[in-house]
């Protein structure tokens, strides 16, 4: 199932969703973040530790060399891109795609870990809904894919250094997008249309990406 007027780039360089129109997107995004529209979400890889002092410009050297229309929101991660897991999910006529990397080098607990300086996220996950959300349905969509993304992570036993569980990375970044099509949505919680078709979707995406990355570190790999 794909979402139309959609498209997804998965490479070494990064993710890149497109779509034919403008999408409503709310995010934490390193560049255009917040409440914007754009026509395109990049994931842009950066090497590990990467300390970027211009992020837009290294977001914007990307969308050049990439084609990527304009405008556009952009993220950075020292995990794989290359090694990015899609899927898609379905609830009466909504439907939801979601693009995860999952880097776990720098696991924390929040409100348990200490503080630390930003780095390139390392769990990135990208939400695109066919649904017309209100702006607080974008918020409670991003709270019903983050409770989605802690569950995933205690379900795979990943713990922070000192064993605490941990509850994500110190830096994951989301996105939440809508194409604007079909009804009205008041609400994003789990249990509504267009909350459970973003939470099914994000779930297989992060498990996934998360059970990748485990296997090969268990290997002794040396990926973010």
């Amino acid at each position: 199932m794909s979402l139309d007027g959609v498209a997804t780039r998965v490479g070494p360089e990064a993710v890149v969703v497109t779509a034919e129109r403008e999408l409503i997107v709310l995010s934490s995004a390193v560049v255009g973040g917040g409440l914007a529209r754009a026509r395109a979400v990049l994931n842009v890889h950066v090497p590990k530790n990467f300390a970027c002092a211009d992020a837009e410009g290294t977001v914007a050297a990307a969308a050049l060399r990439l084609g990527v229309p304009t405008p556009w929101v952009g993220l950075l991660t020292g995990a794989s891109t290359e090694r990015a897991e899609i899927a898609t999910a379905a609830a009466d006529d909504v439907r939801a795609l979601v693009v995860a990397t999952v880097g776990l080098s720098n696991r924390s607990a929040a409100g348990l870990s200490a503080r630390a300086a930003w780095l390139p996220a390392t769990i990135n996950t990208i939400a695109v809904v066919d649904a017309d959300p209100e702006p607080a349905a974008l918020v409670n969509l991003v709270a019903t894919l983050t409770e989605v993304k802690t569950d995933v992570l205690r379900a795979a036993g990943v713990r922070c250094d000192d064993g605490r569980a941990a509850t994500g990375t110190s830096s994951d970044a989301i996105v939440v997008a809508a194409t604007g099509r079909g009804t009205r949505c008041r609400y994003g919680g789990p249990v509504t249309d267009v909350g459970w078709a973003a939470a099914s979707a994000a779930r297989g995406a992060l498990e996934a990406a998360v059970r990748r990355w485990l296997a090969e570190h268990a290997r002794g790999g040396t990926r973010a």
